[in-house]
């Protein structure tokens, strides 16, 4: 028997039956030939692992652009944490941990530089709109080597992860929860560290925690304990409620705070950029300018820019605006 057979006898034996086996994939688009020692949702991580688009996120912004603390999140360090908390969950309610973490991992591929002020800047200027989700899958399905060849069911978590889309699979809706609650709980910590806010309110320490580990400890119990044993993924009503008003509370004390670097330097940097390369179509890449008659050219400077990290986009925006840039 090869490896691959056991470790899929095993998930038959093991797994939920709410569980999606790995022999059961609705496939890919490109038929391969199937690994000998690897399953179809393990493949599928190790390659969102080895993409360049995965390495990138270490440079991307999480909340904070380009920080002075070098324990502030990336946009790399949020991925890994919701992975964490995701197979956390999947095992214990005995879900298919490979497909999880594929989705985990796979899941903000499509982030642009400055997180999600620069995705709200390029959804501004290109006429088709602009969603990291959605890029997420042209990164797998398409920007990455040509493609990754992913399973079904990675790609719709990966797409579905936000929003109000829905995942055909528990293991992509554990992967919905498990976002909001690494993003509410760390972007907490980072703004406690940059003295943004000193800490949350009480009525949400009073419920969640007073600290970072036993908040994500009530979220992950609470999830797990209202979900086991049943076709879903759920809350409980006080949880889900204290999460979603401490999203608010976030989004007015934090993600728009003028202690940020701003949504208008974003704007102003990004819009520059998408002017110059709508007017330079051969100052793209080469992987993108081959592929001008597919696309229309809006989408691949949208690729491009969306494929930046912070860093990169500031010096090129320098080397192209400002006296003594140089860019070839």
């Amino acid at each position: 028997m090869l490896i691959r057979e056991r470790t899929e006898e095993l998930e038959e034996r093991m797994l939920s039956p709410y569980a999606v086996k790995s022999k059961d994939t609705k496939g890919r688009e490109r038929d391969e030939e199937k690994c000998i020692i690897r399953t179809d949702f393990q493949r599928d991580r190790d390659r969102i692992i080895h993409s360049k688009a995965f390495r990138r996120l270490k440079d991307k912004t999480q909340v904070f652009v380009m920080p002075k603390n070098d324990h502030c999140r990336t946009r790399l360090t949020h991925t890994l944490v919701v992975t964490q908390i995701a197979r956390t969950v999947a095992r214990a309610l005995q879900l298919n941990e490979d497909l999880t973490e594929a989705i985990g991992l796979g899941h903000d591929l499509g982030h642009t530089p400055f997180g999600h002020d620069g995705e709200r800047a390029l959804n501004s200027l290109s006429p088709h709109g602009f969603a990291h989700y959605t890029q997420s899958l042209r990164v797998v399905d398409f920007l990455e080597d040509g493609g990754l060849n992913l399973t079904y069911e990675v790609r719709d978590g990966i797409v579905h992860h936000t929003g109000s889309q829905v995942p055909h699979t528990l293991e992509g809706k554990i992967i919905q929860y498990a976002d909001k609650i690494a993003y509410l709980c760390h972007d907490i910590d980072d703004a406690v560290s940059a003295e943004i806010i000193s800490d949350i309110p009480k009525k949400f320490s009073d419920i969640l925690g007073e600290d970072y580990s036993e908040r994500i400890n009530t979220f992950i119990l609470d999830l797990v304990s209202n979900s086991i044993g049943k076709n879903e993924i759920t809350m409980s009503e006080p949880i889900w409620n204290a999460l979603m008003e401490l999203r608010q509370y976030m989004f007015q004390m934090v993600y728009t705070s003028p202690h940020k670097f701003s949504q208008e330097n974003v704007n102003f940097i990004i819009e520059r950029l998408y002017q110059y390369f709508m007017k330079n179509p051969d100052k793209l890449p080469d992987q993108l300018t081959k592929l001008r008659d597919q696309y229309e050219l809006c989408d691949l400077v949208c690729d491009h820019i969306a494929g930046m990290t912070d860093r990169y986009a500031i010096d090129l925006y320098k080397a192209l605006f400002l006296p003594g840039g140089v860019w070839d």
